[in-house]
């Protein structure tokens, strides 16, 4: 029996961790042929070294998977294809997949945002694409070298309502040897838009006025800006037949005041340093297009995005 190839396309701090998982198991059970996919000095670096995960889970932090890759056109034949890349990097990895995967090849995202499954189902409409949201603190300390910290990694991962009945149970059984904490769902959507509210509303606050988790939780402003993103993500959901809990704002805050006050977001960051590639479409952008497609008005979503356009 030919064994199954797993793919993991991009080794930041997502694919990093779980990708590191999956192949340290693998490299003793031999059960699995996995490839890792990395650009430039990252490829590089693992090519030579294996890949590193610092985190204490970890006692041994090094791991060295059966192929490197350095393109995704290189690959051969993948039964499961983990996409880790950056959300404005997806559209180009899809397009670069659609020739290299088969009709059995199912499709794993790893990146949380409401549109992520709309969005490859664009580029590659037939396969198989299971909805994912992750939850795991940990980021490239240097290229080939991903760093963990606090609670163990772990995703919600749901059928594709679409092919709902295609066999997934070799993918939790692959997941729970790897020692991966995750939730296989018949529909993962509710999980996918309650953590939605939760980074869209906070990374955009957030990135407006340069502040903090804390800050939003605080100052009467930003509370009132968050609380008016949450509430359109929110009619949004309804109107797509999403049931998210009736106290989800509150629950949202009460979830952002447990964070170190000074805590930063990632689209804060890369805004206020000037970066050009960021999570704004993901967030707002996700945000505008649902409501007009909906009819739901999103005035708090417009103005913070027109704001943050402008800086």
């Amino acid at each position: 029996m030919n064994k199954k190839h797993i793919v993991v396309v991009g080794l930041g701090g997502v694919g990093g961790y779980f990708g590191f998982k999956i192949n340290q198991t693998n490299e003793i059970s031999g059960k699995y042929n996995i490839s890792f996919v990395a650009r430039g000095e990252t490829y590089e670096k693992v090519k030579q070294n294996g890949l590193t995960l610092l985190s204490p889970e970890h006692s041994n932090p090094k791991t060295h998977p059966d192929a490197i890759l350095q393109n995704i056109s290189d690959i051969k034949n993948p039964d499961l294809v983990l996409i880790c890349v950056k959300e404005y990097d997806l559209e180009n990895v899809c397009r670069q997949l659609l020739p290299v995967i088969s009709e059995e090849t199912i499709l794993l995202p790893m990146m949380n945002g409401a549109d992520i499954y709309d969005r490859i189902r664009t580029v590659i409409p037939d396969h198989t694409v299971l909805p994912t949201c992750v939850y795991v603190a940990s980021h490239i300390k240097e290229r080939g070298t991903v760093e963990h910290k606090g609670n163990p990694g772990k995703i919600i991962v749901g059928r594709d309502p679409e092919h709902f009945s295609v066999p997934v149970e070799w993918i939790s059984e692959l997941l729970n040897e790897s020692k991966i904490e995750f939730d296989f769902k018949d529909n993962s959507l509710k999980d996918i838009w309650t953590k939605f509210i939760f980074i869209a509303s906070f990374g955009l606050v957030t990135a407006r006025h340069n502040s903090s988790m804390g800050a939003v939780c605080t100052d009467e402003q930003q509370k009132k800006e968050a609380a008016g993103i949450m509430k359109e993500i929110k009619l949004i959901a309804v109107k797509k037949g999403i049931d998210l809990q009736d106290d989800i704002m509150e629950k949202t805050f009460e979830k952002a005041s447990t964070f170190p006050f000074d805590t930063p977001t990632s689209l804060q960051l890369d805004i206020n340093s000037g970066k050009k590639e960021n999570e704004l479409e993901l967030f707002a952008g996700a945000v505008l297009k649902y409501g007009s497609e909906t009819g739901i008005d999103t005035p708090f979503t417009q103005k913070i995005y027109t704001e943050i356009k402008a800086k």
